[in-house]
């Protein structure tokens, strides 16, 4: 994976960070100057490491939540006060977030501390020495910037635009559809002096097929963006990719390997992997620990998370303090994913539906898990006088929440119930190599080839003229050919697209973006009811609007 790592992070102390609503006025510290640094090509790797940093940092957090817990695709239940935090997670569900909801304030942040790191590193190569080396740099963090400006444009509609170090005028935002502008602009100008290399050279870091991969989305949601549709631009940025390398840079991974493309040892000799945010246990602490949210509390031992070893029996009863078994358990697995989204994995015979826990669950060896508890322990409404009493059952997880102790806080409980309550998502595979800690070595991929074959498929079915004699049929199918041994289908529509990128793009912070432009976002799930058009933009946080006082808030807040 995971060499980026050492890359990025050698020479991060020539550059002083900080930020504030996209400013960037600090003086840069560093020993060298821009006549002799940088001018290899690892040193100019050296300077853009901070926005690599910063882009790993709430990937798969912060960003994760908002664009998953405001679907059907998953929801964050409270367990008798545990991770109720405030209603964050309640209200993303509800879709009753408002400016103070601190996962929105936490996003703003992310991306517009992304910019401003773009902003700076832009400043400091731009006295460097000319050449290729300058060339390419440079468009990268001007792809990484476009990349912050569409994630930012994708959450809260209207952002300001602002490119220039050091300067003290705040900006106030711009419409949406001038800032789909801007970064198509950025996007445009910049691939040519993209690399066209992949793999290991270029894994973690945008070469020109990540720009490509980042157009096809823009466009994809022109409408939504814009008014206007872009669907021909959509299957001409896709073309790109699917044609790189005349058409052998990127490919399926095959169904016997596809779960693999997400364990803890992915990288970069995934072919279907366009661009991916390579993680680290053991440098980047914090960032990436999927299994701590999604894997049921008393499954660390089956899966080995973070350490857990079953005890010197065969088959240990979790929680049982003598014959082998195992009291502590790293997970706190809070999150789970609806009904309504689980029920698109109705294919026995495809390989995606492996990524999910549900019903009953079973060690390797096929005997059942059990857990020791109490009667009470185990339903914390038991009443009798025998609450007290041992009880051991079979882990069984149900197929989604149920707020037993308390609806008004999102509550479930605190017992073994509560707990054991939803299908589990574990297509990150929890980390067994990393015995000390939670976080994951298992690299999170933004981009990949499949997503781009879909988006091909659907433009296509929306009215764009199809090209390379494909048709949005034979797309999908090539694709649902490498995940599943069902025959092929004879037709396709819309509702099946978005039902196969549910599939395909699971826990890949896809199914907001997806659910907004198939018209679903304000479909009822759950204990979700709203179905104001106005919540498919989030409110411009408040903390933003303190301190750029020129901000305007969206419409509907």
């Amino acid at each position: 994976m995971k060499r980026l790592m050492q890359i990025t992070m050698g020479l991060l102390t020539t550059i002083v960070v900080l930020s504030s609503c996209h400013k960037l006025d600090v003086p840069v510290v560093s020993a060298l100057t821009p006549e002799v640094f940088p001018t290899s090509q690892s040193q100019f790797n050296a300077v853009m490491g901070p926005i690599y940093t910063q882009l790993r940092s709430d990937f798969s957090i912060g960003y994760w939540q908002v664009q998953s817990h405001t679907t059907d695709e998953s929801v964050q239940p409270a367990y008798g006060g545990n991770w109720f935090d405030g209603g964050r997670f309640m209200e993303l569900h509800y879709h009753t977030y408002n400016k103070d909801n601190p996962l929105l304030n936490g996003n703003w942040n992310y991306f517009s501390n992304m910019i401003g790191i773009s902003n700076q590193i832009l400043f400091i190569l731009r006295d460097a020495p000319e050449g290729q080396a300058k060339r390419q740099s440079i468009a990268e963090m001007r792809t990484m910037r476009a990349f912050a400006y569409w994630g930012m444009m994708d959450l809260f509609g209207n952002v300001p635009i602002d490119t220039v170090y050091g300067s003290k005028e705040l900006k106030t935002n711009s419409e949406r559809a001038v800032v789909f502008s801007f970064i198509e602009a950025e996007l445009k100008a910049s691939i040519p002096n993209l690399s066209t290399v992949s793999g290991a050279v270029m894994y973690g870091k945008p070469n020109q097929y990540v720009a490509q991969t980042l157009l096809a989305k823009l466009y994809l949601n022109a409408v939504v963006y814009t008014g206007s549709p872009r669907w021909n631009e959509a299957i001409a940025a896709c073309d790109a990719v699917l044609t790189a390398g005349g058409g052998s840079l990127y490919a399926f991974e095959p169904r016997a390997s596809y779960l693999r493309m997400f364990y803890p040892q992915n990288g970069p000799a995934n072919k279907e992997i366009i661009f991916a945010i390579p993680y680290d246990a053991s440098t980047s602490n914090g960032y990436q620990f999927h299994a701590r949210y999604d894997l049921n509390r008393n499954l660390g031992i089956r899966y080995l998370y973070s350490g857990s070893t079953p005890g010197t029996n065969l088959n240990p009863i979790i929680n049982q303090t003598t014959g082998g078994g195992l009291v502590h358990n790293k997970p706190s697995g809070p999150r789970m994913t609806w009904p309504e989204f689980f029920a698109n994995f109705n294919d026995p015979n495809d390989i995606r539906n492996q990524q999910w826990l549900s019903g009953r669950q079973f060690w390797a060896d096929g005997s059942p898990i059990l857990v020791r508890t109490t009667k009470k322990g185990y339903d914390q409404f038991y009443s009798a006088a025998d609450g007290g009493a041992s009880l051991t059952y079979q882990l069984e997880l149900s197929a989604g929440p149920s707020l037993r102790q308390n609806p008004a806080t999102f509550d479930c409980g605190n017992d073994e119930i509560a707990w054991n309550m939803g299908t589990r998502n574990i297509k990150f595979f929890p980390d067994f190599t990393n015995p000390t800690s939670r976080n994951q070595n298992n690299d999170v991929p933004i981009f990949r080839y499949s997503d781009v074959v879909l988006m091909k498929a659907e433009a296509i079915l929306r009215g764009g003229t199809a090209t390379g004699g494909q048709t949005a049929l034979t797309l999908v199918n090539s694709l649902r050919a490498n995940r599943t041994t069902s025959a092929a289908w004879t037709a396709v529509t819309l509702d099946n697209i978005y039902a196969e990128r549910a599939r395909e793009l699971a826990w890949e912070t896809w199914r907001r973006n997806d659910a907004i432009r198939f018209g679903k976002y304000e479909d009822r799930w759950g204990f979700k009811t709203d179905a104001t058009p106005s919540r498919r933009i989030f409110p411009i946080p408040q903390g933003a609007i303190n301190t750029n006082p020129k901000l305007k808030q969206n419409p509907g807040y």
